[in-house]
């Protein structure tokens, strides 16, 4: 009797745990879902993420290419969303979780540094990157944009206005100007650079102004997803752009035979797994 009596005072326990797990939003591991970007690098970049957390595993020598086909250990049944990168914070309210990129994160009001439940460290491996079509990267009008985002008026912009959020990678921030490039021969002259919204438009609208005091126009063509903007650059439509890291560049030339290549690194936006129908990360502890 008393062996029957423990066992059912052990069933009774397990089934009130469950109980008070469903009754505050949480789940066993065999129901979360976590949405990711669908692009090969970020995809990867968010699996390596949930790796170095110790959430799943990869195959042996995945990198900056993996999909989630290559999970080799996946203890909490985790199921995966995969999803356009822009649109990710639109499906967080419809996951559990989410891996977001920190412009779209910013986009939609999310604060990568107190929203976010884990971040990625500060990579310069991910660093968006000035790009320009192959071929023009020693172009006065390329040179006088990269000094512009590489000078100091940038890089404290930078971190005063994200607090961390996005952080500048440019070792040495300059005057502005570059000694090289004949800043009379330019006056007049446009250059057209196109980027997403944010935080690549904002930070561009400082470079803007150095760009100004030389009677340079800086053109900002702002666009929402991760096609066009290569696409109008190595179609000579547009001088340069302003939104993808090395990584993604490296991955999108291959894949669409394009000669877009990057003349310097300006700042990294740290990933983020964000909470959507779960507030913390105890469902999957």
């Amino acid at each position: 009797m008393k062996r029957l009596t423990k066992l059912l005072s052990g069933v009774l326990a397990v089934v009130t745990a469950a109980a008070l797990l469903t009754a505050c939003g949480g789940k066993s591991g065999k129901d979360i879902t976590i949405a990711v970007p669908n692009d090969t690098t970020n995809e990867a970049r968010a699996l390596l993420l949930l790796q170095d957390n110790g959430y799943i595993k990869l195959k042996d020598g995945a990198g900056i290419t993996a999909t989630v086909s290559d999970i080799s250990e996946n203890p909490h049944n985790i199921k995966f969303k995969e999803v356009e990168a822009a649109q990710i914070p639109n499906v967080l309210k419809d996951v559990d979780y989410a891996v977001i990129n920190s412009n779209y994160a910013i986009q939609a009001n999310l604060n990568p540094k107190s929203d976010s439940l884990v971040t990625e460290g500060s990579s310069s491996a991910y660093g968006n990157i000035l790009a320009v079509k192959e071929g023009t990267e020693n172009s006065d009008k390329v040179k006088a944009l990269k000094a512009a985002l590489e000078s100091k008026k940038v890089a404290d912009f930078i971190n005063d206005k994200y607090s961390g959020s996005v952080v500048s990678v440019v070792d040495n921030p300059g005057s502005g100007y570059d000694d090289s490039v004949n800043y009379d021969a330019l006056s007049g002259s446009t250059i057209s650079v196109a980027a997403s919204p944010t935080p690549h438009a904002e930070i561009l609208a400082v470079a803007k102004e150095l760009l100004a005091d030389k009677n340079i126009k800086l053109d900002i063509k702002e666009f929402t997803d991760y096609i066009q903007p290569n696409n109008v650059v190595d179609s000579g439509e547009v001088d340069a752009n302003y939104f993808q890291h090395l990584p993604y560049l490296e991955d999108f030339n291959k894949q669409n035979g394009t000669h877009i290549v990057s003349v310097g690194a300006i700042h990294v936006e740290p990933m983020g797994l964000y909470g959507g129908k779960q507030k913390s990360l105890d469902p999957i502890k």
